[in-house]
């Protein structure tokens, strides 16, 4: 494995567990022996981070932590920070999971088991450009995600934060009325939340929405409304 001994790479480290940061430090390390590298033991630190300095090169995350619930770590990375890639390490190695991660637009997959030395050369392939996988997810796993969902996943992806919290609004049943008072917008700029919403998600009502949000809940994959109540708050438009 030829590692690279002069970059000053920044990397954002996203787990609860003490030991395992560590062990993500230590195969930075042996990656990127000159890189900067912050941690975080929740993704409420990490967004206090994030805020503060946006010029992390990669963030490895873990799925599972306290307050966050399924994918909804990765969405909400992918949806408030769009230009920073992340990589999900995780102890949950199932194919489902990892197209589910994919297919919310990680750069990469790398089970929690893997030897330091596996760990580091997965961290470089992806600050290289390319999409890590388990060999033994690449050597044809096939797809556990029929094609309505993944396409639906990508759709939910696109959202705004701002789209996110109307839609979660709208699921919950609030009229638009409603949802204006509680965003303290008009009326008007919710109606076009609510079109550009249904726009990206290719349904023609807001009954639609809800009921595709609720298959992939019942799919057990990733709500967009889980996110953490430490999100930067965007601007309202």
């Amino acid at each position: 494995m030829s590692m690279e001994t002069g970059s000053a790479s920044k990397f954002l480290i996203i787990d609860d567990h003490p030991l395992f940061r560590e062990a993500l430090h230590s195969a930075v390390e042996l990656a990127y022996p000159n890189s900067d590298t912050l941690d975080a033991a929740s993704l409420d630190e990490a967004n206090q981070i994030l805020q503060d300095d946006a010029g992390f090169d990669l963030a490895l995350l873990d799925l599972s932590m306290p307050g966050v619930k399924g994918m909804d770590g990765l969405l909400h990375l992918r949806t408030h920070y769009p230009r920073l890639p992340v990589v999900v390490v995780s102890g949950a190695e199932d194919p489902p999971i990892i197209a589910q991660v994919l297919a919310y637009g990680a750069a990469g997959f790398i089970p929690k088991s893997s030897k330091k030395t596996t760990l580091a050369d997965a961290i470089q392939q992806v600050m290289n450009g390319a999409v890590y996988v388990p060999e033994t997810y690449a050597d044809g796993a096939e797809d556990p995600l029929d094609d309505d969902t993944r396409k639906m996943i990508e759709r939910l992806s696109s959202l705004t934060p701002q789209q996110i919290r109307v839609l979660q609004m709208i699921c919950n049943g609030l009229l638009n009325k409603q949802i204006a008072y509680e965003l303290s917008v008009g009326e008007t700029t919710v109606k076009a939340h609510v079109s550009e919403i249904l726009r990206k998600l290719s349904v023609s009502s807001r009954t639609q929405a809800v009921i595709e949000v609720n298959r992939l809940e019942a799919l057990g994959t990733a709500s967009p409304f889980e996110l953490s109540t430490a999100a930067p708050a965007e601007p309202v438009q």
